[in-house]
């Protein structure tokens, strides 16, 4: 277990003014969130490696209807309206888990990304979830492991159970042995 103190929420100065918009997702918003994800998974076609990602199957409409309920999906829209990135989690245990956060292949590095993980990370911090905000990623993937640590997270080296199995099952499904870690986000305590 690392003993690292928990992280403030950090500020993102490059988020611009007036934007992104931010809200938590709607049933009908559901539909849409498959297609953001495989626009978001073009990224990987760039790592041979990980390369099939790119046509790989995806979170389907009706598994963010239960984050959608539970008020622990948050989508981003662009200019015109349109969702442009969602960050879908659930409650496990004493934390909020990310099952999938993705931002639409030509709206990445426009902060959108940044302001998704801020709405988890106020959630975890308004709910006092004492687990903290949790996520498995590619250790390498230079928009994975390195994003999360520069947003105040810290890899896991000995993960509770129920990450250590969801690993596991990640390379059962096709991810390279060893390629994935768990992390996680504390809020810092007030006080």
């Amino acid at each position: 277990m690392n003993s690292r103190k928990p992280s403030p929420i950090p500020a993102d100065p490059t988020i611009p003014q007036g934007g992104p918009v931010i809200r938590t997702g709607r049933p009908t918003d559901a539909a849409a969130l498959p297609a953001t994800e495989r626009s978001a998974a073009q990224r990987f076609a760039s790592i041979p490696a990980l390369a099939w990602l790119a046509t790989g199957d995806v979170m389907p409409a009706e598994a963010h209807l239960p984050c959608i309920a539970a008020g622990t999906c948050w989508v981003a829209e662009d200019t015109d309206g349109a969702i442009a990135g969602f960050l879908s989690a659930g409650i496990r245990h004493d934390c909020l888990h990310i099952l999938e956060f993705s931002v639409r292949q030509d709206m990445q590095g426009q902060g959108m990304g940044r302001a998704l993980l801020h709405a988890a990370m106020l959630r975890v911090q308004q709910t006092h979830m004492p687990g903290g905000l949790t996520l498995t990623t590619f250790h390498d993937v230079a928009w994975n492991a390195r994003f999360y640590r520069a947003m105040g997270f810290e890899e896991l080296t000995s993960p509770a159970p129920w990450l250590a199995e969801l690993l596991a099952q990640e390379e059962a499904h096709g991810l390279p042995p060893g390629s994935r870690c768990a992390m996680r986000w504390r809020a810092a305590e007030k006080g």
